[in-house]
């Protein structure tokens, strides 16, 4: 694993949630890809829980409409990769929780999973704050483990950058 990945979730958690504490807003998150790895770089954070609500790994495509409300004909349509049911992920995540923001991964970590339209390292992010929805793609390289570890950085970015 890339030691400078490491070190940055391990500065950006502790910066995230107390800028979302100073501007009193809770979070959520709905992973699929990251595999729950976003809500423990989160919870090792003391005190994090006046911030952070819970979350949920949703791996299958029913666990995203069954647990989120993620809309079956959407994952149908689009691919369980793909922004519309990311956007929706993280739009779930804050209905469950009861949350203000969320953010949500859905992507293809590796080795295999991949297509020539998706593959390996594709990953959709998004996140919910009270100014909106907003995803991001990322094309990611890396072992399994590194996708992994980068795109729960990027989602973590991504919040800061939009709160």
């Amino acid at each position: 694993m890339d030691p400078y990945i490491l070190q940055d979730l391990n500065e950006i958690a502790p910066d995230l949630l107390d800028t979302l504490r100073q501007s009193g807003l809770t979070l959520s998150t709905a992973e699929s890809c990251t595999g729950g790895n976003i809500a423990h770089h989160l919870t090792l954070v003391a005190g994090c829980s006046d911030v952070y609500n819970g979350g949920a790994v949703t791996y299958s495509n029913s666990a995203k409409a069954d647990i989120l409300g993620v809309a079956p004909d959407v994952i149908a349509q689009h691919g369980a990769v793909s922004e519309q049911v990311v956007r929706a992920m993280a739009e779930g995540a804050c209905r469950a929780f009861h949350t203000d923001c969320a953010m949500a991964t859905s992507g293809i970590a590796g080795p295999g999973g991949g297509s020539d339209e998706k593959p390996v390292g594709t990953v959709w992010t998004a996140v919910v704050t009270p100014a909106g929805t907003f995803a991001e793609l990322y094309h990611l390289a890396g072992p399994r483990s590194e996708i992994i570890d980068k795109a729960t950085l990027l989602v973590m970015r991504l919040l800061l950058n939009k709160l």
